[in-house]
């Protein structure tokens, strides 16, 4: 469990194939990293497998490059990097998993004074779990949703989180991994069995736009 608040960012070293998956090398500044602790990277759980001075291994699986956008990993490419949520530590951001649910697409990057814009293009069957202030997580970070249209949503970066992670960068059509906010999730499952998944949906859509997370139009 994570809280998608960035620790610090790292860089591929390097990319070897194993069997359907990848094995990756990460450059990183964190220090006295465990074997088998989960590490998340770009927002995606991966478990360390080798640890050195300044570097660790992990490996990608076929699901995961499937899903996320480590299919497209390459030496020299940046990742924002969490170590694992202790029970003692404060919750900053909010519970993410690790567990990607899709690819976006950056489709806006608005600069401002002190403060950028991003509007992000999202797949349409996680739309329904994105609301107006609630959380979701992109590349690993913890950030909250300012509006929603139908078929995308727009959140603001503070000039610390430009500085410390790559959207102080980003640039349209930059693909981004996206984790969901875990409670809607369990929310749509569990109305499933009594409703359908199409009618879960909408349900749910409607009960957000009946408590004014939702606008008429979206």
């Amino acid at each position: 469990m994570f809280t998608g608040l960035v620790q610090a960012q790292g860089t591929v070293r390097t990319v070897a194939p194993r069997g359907t998956g990848r094995v990756v090398w990460i450059e990183s500044p964190l220090r006295e990293l465990l074997l088998g602790e989960s590490v998340a990277c770009d927002g995606v759980c991966l478990t360390v497998e080798k640890e050195e001075r300044g570097a660790f291994q992990v490996t990608a699986g076929e699901e995961t490059l499937r899903r996320t956008t480590l299919s497209e990993i390459a030496p020299g490419k940046r990742v924002h990097l969490e170590r694992a949520l202790l029970p003692t530590d404060r919750l900053g951001g909010h519970l993410v998993t690790g567990h990607v649910d899709g690819i976006g697409a950056l489709t806006r990057v608005d600069r401002r004074p002190g403060f950028i814009e991003i509007e992000v293009g999202c797949p349409e069957s996680l739309m329904p779990y994105v609301v107006e202030k609630g959380s979701v997580t992109i590349d690993g970070i913890s950030l909250t949703v300012n509006t929603v249209t139908r078929t995308s949503f727009c959140v603001g970066i503070i000039p610390h989180t430009a500085d410390v992670t790559k959207l102080g960068a980003a640039s349209v059509g930059q693909p981004v991994n996206l984790e969901v906010d875990l409670i809607a999730r369990y929310v749509r499952r569990m109305l499933t069995p009594w409703l359908g998944a199409e009618n879960a949906d909408a349900a749910l859509t409607r009960t957000l736009r009946a408590n004014g997370f939702l606008k008429e139009s979206e």
